[in-house]
């Protein structure tokens, strides 16, 4: 547990963090970064972390994020990797001030469980999205049901997600779905190259649904699913839900939290 204490809400500032614990990505410029931060401010291990800072790209903030789950500490990202969305502006000077005056985001991952032909199961937690994509040279055939009663008997597509609305920005945005505000208490449902019915775009849930694919065609066309990286095979159906008793503690600069983000990227 962390020793530091916080006020609670929705972009609420931090009083104080006494101890911080420094990760990293693989890469170069990742690593260094990481030594010269603990030259300066030190490291605690992650047990008595006030705040944990997490330096790399998007991808090492959600294996961050999903690693340290149960530890009731916030994360703060800075950018030293690729794809920087989630992560703040990369600086060694000032670091206690910006946490302290950070916003705090407080995010519900989605809970995947898919089963693959052999009869077993994948679990696993996505902050972005839940992917059923196509395996194979050919388009996947997937029955869609939300809350157990069949909404789309049959989808032709490459795939097809739920994301929420942290991760609808990511993969869920270049497939042409919608951006969710923050707090918006709703779940992108989005295919990828839909075939038919071609002009099917998707739809918006309630965040409380349970969503099912179906594969219809598993033998002839294979398909995975995906919860942000982590991957299984052979699958022919996948449950989908929010997960609201993880709870993932996102810090981002001051006026540069999740909600103006999102609403940057629609006007970029």
């Amino acid at each position: 547990m962390c020793c530091g204490w916080f006020l609670t809400g929705m972009g609420s500032r931090m009083p104080h963090f006494r101890n911080i614990r420094f990760v990293s990505g693989d890469s170069a410029v990742a690593t260094e970064s990481r030594r010269q931060l603990i030259d300066i401010y030190g490291n605690s291990d992650e047990e008595s972390a006030d705040v944990i800072v997490a330096l790399g790209g998007d991808g090492f903030m959600l294996q961050t994020l999903n690693r340290t789950r149960e530890l009731d500490c916030p994360v703060y990202g800075m950018h030293r990797g690729t794809v920087g969305f989630l992560m703040n502006a990369y600086a060694e000077d000032n670091l206690h001030h910006r946490l302290e005056q950070a916003e705090e985001e407080v995010i519900n991952p989605l809970a995947m469980r898919a089963s693959d032909s052999s009869g077993s199961n994948c679990e696993a937690l996505a902050i972005n999205e839940v992917s059923l994509l196509r395996a194979g040279p050919q388009a996947i055939r997937v029955r869609i049901s939300v809350d157990g009663k069949t909404r789309l008997p049959e989808l032709v597509c490459d795939g097809v997600m739920v994301s929420t609305p942290a991760g609808s920005t990511a993969y869920n945005y270049s497939a042409h779905g919608p951006i969710l505000p923050i707090g918006s208490d709703v779940l992108a449902l989005t295919p990828v190259a839909a075939f038919r019915p071609r002009r099917w775009r998707g739809a918006l849930l309630p965040k409380t649904a349970r969503v099912t694919f179906e594969v219809l065609d598993p033998d002839s066309r294979p398909a995975m699913a995906d919860a942000d990286a982590r991957s299984a095979r052979d699958i022919v159906s996948v449950e989908i839900e929010s997960e609201p008793k993880v709870r993932h503690r996102m810090l981002f600069d001051h006026g540069h939290g999740l909600q103006e983000r999102l609403l940057r990227e629609q006007f970029a």
